[in-house]
């Protein structure tokens, strides 16, 4: 089994070597085994758990839900359904916030159809005047 240290880990991957030392130092990545003389030292796993992570992440996975994820993926008991389920819950997360910013845009369209007399006076009522001493 071929292995690397953090900074190899960090060219492969395109993260730093301080975001790779974040993902272990809050658990998302398990802690690599250590040489004799104390270096870390990174299975081709992480190569691949790494590239989860970024992925989740460009679909808008927050960095709780990654492990959690790769927590459960870890487990020996995990079925390829409940994966699929997670996959469908994050479809209908994202399917619902759309929806919300579907009903913000037209909020905000709706907005832009004020008479102008009425945003003046919006605006002027934010406005303070200034007293003379």
């Amino acid at each position: 089994m071929q292995t690397m240290t953090r900074g190899q880990l960090a060219k492969k991957t395109g993260v730093s070597m301080a975001t790779l030392r974040y993902y272990e130092d809050s658990g998302i990545l398990p802690a690599p085994h250590r040489s004799s003389n104390g270096y870390r030292v990174y299975t081709e796993d992480y190569l691949v758990k790494v590239k989860f992570i970024k992925d989740a992440q460009t679909l808008g996975y927050s960095l709780k839900a990654i492990q959690e994820t790769l927590v459960l993926l870890s487990n020996e008991d995990m079925e390829k359904e409940t994966l699929k389920t997670l996959v469908r819950e994050r479809i209908t997360d994202i399917q619902q916030h759309i929806e919300h910013l579907e009903q913000m845009q037209k909020h905000l369209a709706g907005l832009l159809l004020t008479p102008e007399d009425d945003i003046n006076s919006y605006i002027q009522s934010f406005r303070v005047e200034k007293r003379e001493p």
